[in-house]
């Protein structure tokens, strides 16, 4: 496993890192999920992503749980802040008390005195910027929390967090995650050199598209048994098209070529990239982890990323 800076802090988080999104409380066992972290940190990723809103705190408590057994220093911990956690009007977005109070609840579910990473799910349009960011540097000067970051937010919104946090003297943002994979491209044009510009890294979620860029899904069988697609209440069909699975065809021969999976392309496809500090991978069951940990370190070829430009772009 090889490890890179968060954005330009002095943290440093494996290549790889392990989520536990529509997976650890709910859909994938709790034996399944321990033994897929402990797997993880055996092979040397130390970055574990999670947030409270995951199956309403359930994922935290596992996530906190399976970690436990490990010294609390050889881990990073990230988990999130905005989505709904109660029926009230003040149970979800970025208001102080919501934030300061989902803080404390996620510390007590993860078991824990204080998370590397805190994240602001998504932008919150209701809440003045300036509330958010002075809960965050609190949280952070009272030892709760040591780096902030923001999910699915614009370069607008970042920069306008980043120019605030400066001239009132806050916290800065440091990570942002994004959605990105070789199927979903969004922040090559704007986020990732806002990004560079303010020494912020991406550590992105779903770099293999859902299990799309596994290859296990074909024209023939687009809801395999086990699949995600298969799970009730799952609609995969913005990215389960033709088109998609047109490319993942002609990608499984670029696969071949550099002698690797369909998976660990996709991956170190990302991860040429060094903005991004992290690919977030998710697995229900162990064996699908060694095989994505593999993709770090992996240096695909001129050609070969010539040939992936050009399927991409068709």
């Amino acid at each position: 496993m090889e490890y890179r800076r968060l954005g330009n802090t002095g943290l440093k988080v494996s290549e790889i890192s392990l989520g536990s999104w529509l997976t650890y409380g709910g859909y994938v066992e709790e034996q399944n999920a321990v033994n897929s972290i402990d797997l993880a940190y055996e092979s040397g990723i130390n970055f574990f992503d999670t947030a409270n809103v995951y199956i309403r705190g359930e994922a935290e408590k596992v996530v906190g749980k399976a970690l436990s057994k490990y010294p609390r220093s050889s881990y990073v911990l990230a988990t999130k802040v905005f989505g709904k956690m109660g029926e009230g009007p003040n149970d979800q977005g970025l208001s102080r008390k919501h934030i300061i109070e989902q803080c404390d609840a996620s510390l007590e579910r993860l078991g824990l005195d204080y998370i590397d990473i805190y994240y602001c799910h998504r932008y919150h349009p209701e809440t003045p910027l300036e509330e958010t960011l002075r809960a965050l540097d609190d949280l952070v000067r009272q030892g709760k929390v040591l780096y902030l970051g923001v999910s699915e937010w614009t370069a607008e919104q970042i920069t306008e967090a980043v120019h605030l946090a400066d001239k009132k003297l806050l916290d800065r943002i440091v990570v942002n995650q994004p959605n990105y994979s070789m199927l979903h491209r969004n922040i090559e044009n704007e986020i990732i050199p806002i990004s560079e510009k303010h020494g912020i890294g991406q550590v992105v979620f779903s770099p293999l598209a859902q299990g799309v860029l596994t290859g296990k899904y074909s024209k023939d069988k687009l809801a395999p048994e086990g699949s995600r697609a298969a799970q009730q209440n799952t609609n995969m069909s913005h990215i389960l098209t033709q088109q998609n699975l047109d490319k993942v065809e002609q990608l499984k021969s670029v696969a071949a070529e550099e002698n690797v999976t369909l998976a660990q392309l996709a991956i170190a496809w990302i991860l040429r990239q060094s903005n991004v500090s992290s690919a977030i991978v998710g697995a229900s069951r162990p064996q699908q982890l060694e095989e994505n940990v593999k993709a770090s370190g992996i240096k695909l070829s001129h050609d070969a990323l010539q040939k992936i430009n050009e399927i991409l772009i068709n």
